[in-house]
């Protein structure tokens, strides 16, 4: 008991004196690298790939974009950006290269240069926005289309939504507006060829955490332990004891189910034991390779990657800063030359310099997640492990947790088809990331700080059907649940603290 109230009150104390901590060590790619934080729109928050609860036979792709997205930012809100190309791939083969790739692009329309906001209705005449088409949609001022395109790795292109219109779901701009918004979003679900789902739109931001404790030195509230969570707080996995810095604010999402079948490398579903039922997933946005002062970019002009994910941790919390934007903008198969970030990380060496027990280095237990290998790929060893590569590796043979049974730990609790086993929204990735750092994967018992921020729910409900994000939050009625504000119902008055 003596060495856990010692290190509750050193982690911040001695994080903070050290004065190590890059910025974003620990956040989920908001705004995590240099490069990103010039270039919002291409910002990737966050990427998730799991099989899905609802249909075990698909998994589930989300790449969340856009991050901070106040409700109530009208008169335009926020549209996906035309010059980016938002992408999904996945390998297939353990080479750390694209076998299968899915491209997003997206069109932007304005029917009425008149009108000052994207999103009018119920006054003047015209009618409330149920609809994208049709009677409803005379108030869409704004309008977003866009196109899926597959690419297998041999260059092959396939255009999954045929001449069908898709429409990006607009944020929830208030109920007067939008009297029915869930009925607007249900229309934004569209099944395209071989029985792929999308959904593409502003939504809820699922992601949960303590970001303003976070970015000040890990000064983390007292009533989430400081930093080493008690263990009724470790294990309460429905509230929050610390404020959530998202609560309040969307996220544009990309959303997409795709039969597993389409995936693996043979067109097969396999066994968890197989290692071919194991997928290496990513995330990125790209724009083209020239730069003008005026007019257009040439649609000829070459793409260049701005960003990209996979693994929640390893840009946030092992990669260098001085290096992030090159890693942001090179490719996973070239992910060899950050080895040493992965093999001797500097944030385990903070961790032991306060007294947290952490592996020594060369820290092996960390390559699974740079490498197929067990327990995610069982059987992959050094000859089929791949090279080092930043994917989020997904075994589609193992089950989906059924709700209620899911836990916010995932892998870490038992419940293996959560992160680092691909990534749900429910799963706690800072406490997760923070004790794979500290050696949870190495042994779970003898490296068993509980490290975490008190955060341990996402703010709206997630469902666990299609596109299993909340809608986005009402531009006119929308709240936060900052420091000192209601969010954390287990304390008293359900107020944040702010210490």
């Amino acid at each position: 008991m003596r060495k856990r109230s010692i290190l509750k009150t050193a982690v911040p104390c001695a994080l903070a004196a050290l004065g190590l901590l890059a910025p974003g060590a620990f956040a989920a790619s908001h705004r995590e690298a240099p490069i990103t934080a010039l270039d919002q729109k291409a910002d990737i928050t966050d990427w998730y790939a799991f099989v899905s609860p609802e249909r075990p036979d698909r998994v589930i792709m989300i790449l969340n974009v856009d991050p901070f997205l106040e409700p109530s930012n009208g008169p335009n809100y926020f549209p996906f950006d035309p010059a980016v190309r938002y992408q999904m791939s996945v390998d297939n083969d353990r080479d750390g290269i694209a076998d299968v790739t899915f491209e997003f692009r997206f069109q932007t329309k304005v029917t009425n240069n008149g009108v000052f906001t994207g999103y009018v209705g119920g006054i003047a005449g015209i009618p409330p926005i149920t609809s994208f088409t049709g009677p409803g949609s005379q108030g869409i001022n704004l309008i977003q289309t866009y196109t899926v395109t597959m690419v297998t790795k041999n260059g092959q292109r396939q255009e999954l939504n045929f001449n069908d219109t898709l429409f990006a779901v607009p944020s929830n701009v208030g109920p007067r507006t939008m009297p029915n918004y869930e009925s607007l979003r249900k229309q934004g679900t569209y099944t395209l060829q071989n029985g792929v789902r999308v959904f593409a739109g502003t939504v809820a931001d699922p992601f949960f955490i303590d970001l303003g404790a976070t970015f000040d030195s890990l000064s983390f509230r007292k009533s989430a332990g400081g930093g080493v969570l008690p263990a009724s707080v470790d294990a309460d996995d429905t509230h929050n004891y610390a404020p959530n810095a998202l609560a309040g604010f969307n996220v544009n999402s990309i959303v997409m189910e795709v039969p597993i079948t389409m995936l693996t490398a043979d067109g097969n579903f396999h066994q968890a034991g197989d290692k071919m039922a194991v997928l290496g997933t990513w995330g990125a946005t790209y724009r083209r390779k020239q730069s003008v002062l005026r007019g257009p970019v040439s649609a000829d002009a070459a793409w260049t990657q701005v960003q990209r994910m996979g693994n929640p941790l390893i840009n946030e919390a092992v990669i260098g800063t001085g290096s992030k934007d090159r890693f942001s903008t090179d490719q996973p198969v070239n992910d060899s030359q950050f080895a040493k970030f992965v093999l001797d990380p500097l944030l385990a060496k903070i961790f032991a310099s306060i007294g947290v027990p952490v592996p020594p280095a060369p820290r092996t237990d960390l390559l699974p997640l740079v490498q197929y290998m067990a327990p995610i790929c069982p059987g992959c060893g050094p000859k089929d492990g791949g090279p080092i590569a930043d994917l989020l590796r997904l075994n589609t043979g193992i089950a989906p947790t059924p709700a209620g049974l899911q836990k916010r730990m995932g892998f870490l609790a038992g419940d293996t088809s959560g992160f680092p086993n691909g990534r749900r929204p429910i799963d706690d990735v800072f406490d997760i990331a923070s004790r794979a750092v500290a050696g949870a994967l190495a042994d779970g018992v003898k490296y068993n700080t509980p490290i975490g921020d008190g955060v341990n729910t996402s703010a709206s409900p997630l469902p666990q059907t299609f596109p299993f994000e909340a809608p986005a939050y009402s531009g006119r009625d929308s709240v936060h649940a900052g420091p000192g504000q209601p969010g954390c119902t287990t304390l008293v008055n359900g107020i944040c603290p702010t210490i």
